[in-house]
This record gives structure tokens, sequence and C-alpha cells, in this order.
């Protein structure tokens, strides 16, 4: 073997994983925006970070 890893190469590792505690409410709420925008949990909770961060600047 020559050590490469397997998968898709990027420039942006996914290589920190965070639990979290979430009510039932709040993960149907999740699910729906999945749902809508069509990501999975991980990608959907990213986005949404991303563009929290985005509207901190305008203030």
């Amino acid at each position: 073997m020559s050590g490469k890893k397997i998968g898709r190469p990027t420039d942006n590792p996914k290589n920190i994983s965070v639990r979290i505690r979430m009510d039932e409410t709040t993960v149907k709420k999740l699910d729906k925006c999945c749902e809508v925008e069509k990501l999975n949990r991980s990608e959907m909770i990213r986005k949404s970070i991303h563009k929290f961060h985005d509207d901190l600047k305008d203030k």
C-alpha cells in the first residue's frame, strides 16, 4: 500500500467532530430544514453557522 487516503481529495477536510444535545422540537426543525434544502444534518448545521456568522459582520 502507498499510504494514500481513500475518498475524495479536499482542501477543507472535516476532521473535527462536535457532539451536541438537542430537544425533540429542535431536531424536528433541523430535519424540516434539511428536507427543504436537500442537505444532510451536518451540511445544514455548517450552512447555518456560516449564515449566522455572515450576518454578524453586518452588525
